[in-house]
């Protein structure tokens, strides 16, 4: 995707339970955005206005219909975004390269199965969680643990941590509509012991079906919903038998359901996408 002068970029503009996108069309092998036009690209005020932009490449694996990659509305590169594979999916089944119900797309972070469901649903399969510490990457531990420690800024920060081939730390609070999120989001974010930075998740328990939750991004901040975010949420609080394997995860701009039969498993994330509308940009 060149800087050239009187560039004009057709996208697409969808979201995924409010999480919002700016879809471009690259199986031409044009090239990706540079972090600066990216960022640019995303800017609510003066460019087109997204969380995140999603490039559709082809495939990188035999049977896939396409690949993806993740660009942070600062012009970072992300490998998962879970809401954004479901855009995806929904993209190319408006475009009818799919033809089929179900069928493979390819991911910075592996290939999803996905499943069209009807009525804008979509469901992917999102890859086998990673608790390791050293995969998240989260330093200074040497074992998994249910429940890590930190101390931040005078007091200690609880949290889980998973990666889903991107870093997730998990917090369990009250009240999700108290929590710190703009606190302390930036502050885990920064810590030395998430050297790649880390998602920030706030979740609340409603009962052993149903969470809410709140995303602190990477690149981002809080967005509307984080289709990695609720996967990692869930998973963390279905280790500790705080949820069943079967679970909704309200955020506040939509519901998805999570299912995840245990260690060792692959995630099911199934929730809504929406088309907003198509459209020219002039770099």
């Amino acid at each position: 995707m060149a800087e050239a002068a009187n560039l004009v970029l057709r996208f697409s503009k969808m979201h995924g339970a409010g999480n919002d996108f700016v879809v471009v069309d690259l199986r031409d092998g044009s090239a990706p955005p540079s972090p600066a036009l990216a960022a640019r690209l995303a800017d609510r005020h003066t460019g087109v206005g997204c969380d995140q932009i999603l490039t559709i490449e082809a495939p990188h694996s035999e049977g896939s219909l396409a690949s993806y990659r993740i660009w942070n509305a600062d012009g970072s590169s992300a490998q998962q975004c879970g809401n954004g594979a479901r855009c995806v999916a929904a993209w190319l089944v408006r475009s009818g390269v799919a033809t089929s119900a179900t069928f493979n797309i390819d991911s910075p972070a592996g290939t999803h199965a996905v499943q069209d469901l009807g009525g804008g649903q979509f469901s992917v399969v999102m890859g086998v969680p990673d608790f390791e510490p050293a995969q998240v990457p989260l330093m200074g531990f040497a074992r998994e643990r249910e429940e890590y420690q930190l101390p931040l800024q005078g007091e200690t920060v609880r949290f889980g941590a998973v990666s889903l081939g991107n870093p997730h730390a998990v917090i369990e609070v009250g009240l999700v509509d108290a929590a710190p999120v703009d606190r302390m989001g930036p502050l885990l974010q920064q810590h030395a012991s998430f050297p790649d930075s880390v998602n920030v998740g706030f979740a609340q328990v409603v009962d052993s079906g149903h969470a809410r939750l709140r995303v602190y991004e990477r690149g981002v901040g809080e967005t509307l919903a984080c289709g990695s975010g609720a996967c990692a949420a869930a998973v963390v609080l279905m280790q500790r038998g705080r949820l069943a394997h079967d679970a909704r995860i309200s955020l506040r701009g939509g519901e998805l359901r999570i299912q995840w039969e245990g260690a060792g498993q692959p995630i099911v994330m199934s929730g809504p996408t929406a088309h907003v509308f198509e459209g020219e940009w002039s770099a």
